[in-house]
Formats: structure tokens, C-alpha cells, sequence
């Protein structure tokens, strides 16, 4: 596809899992990306405004989802006090 300015671009923007720092390939149909929007100091949503978080398919495919975005929303300061790590 070309741009206003005439030059060929490419559609596909590559996202990196949030849980693991690798490449979310274009054919991983398994990965999602969540949008959890960004709130003022009354609890009311700011329009327009997310914050993203891409989970690749193989972190899904473990049972990793879940306890992955508790543990990336608490580092972002989303949520507090619900990510511990469980050391076996």
C-alpha cells in the first residue's frame, strides 16, 4: 500500500508480548491485546486515552494470561496488591 507521499508501507506494526518481551508473530491468532482505559483522580474515564497490553498466544497457550496481565498491570500501577511472586 502507498502513503500519501507516494512511498510503499506496510500495514502490519509488529507488537512485543508484554509478558515476555518477544515479537508477537502476524500469524499468532491466539494473541490478544487488552485495553484498559486510563482513568482521572475521580475514578472517570480519560476519552480516548489506554493503556495496551499485548499477550502473546505461547503465554496463553501455558494457563500464563491472567497472572501475566495482574503482575503487568500492577508494574504499570493499575491495580495494587494483587501480584505476588510464588516462590515454590
Amino acid at each position: 500500500m502507498e502513503n500519501i507521499n507516494g512511498e510503499l508501507v506496510d500495514l502490519y506494526v509488529p507488537r512485543k508480548c508484554a509478558a515476555t518481551g518477544r515479537l508477537i508473530e502476524a500469524k499468532d491468532h491466539a494473541s490478544v491485546q487488552i485495553a484498559v482505559a486510563d482513568v482521572d483522580e475521580n475514578g472517570k474515564m480519560i476519552p480516548g486515552s489506554t493503556t495496551n497490553i499485548p499477550i502473546s498466544g505461547a503465554v496463553r497457550h501455558h494457563g500464563e494470561g491472567d497472572d501475566s496481565i495482574n503482575r503487568i498491570a500492577q508494574d504499570l500501577g493499575l491495580i495494587k496488591n494483587v501480584w505476588s511472586a510464588q516462590l515454590k
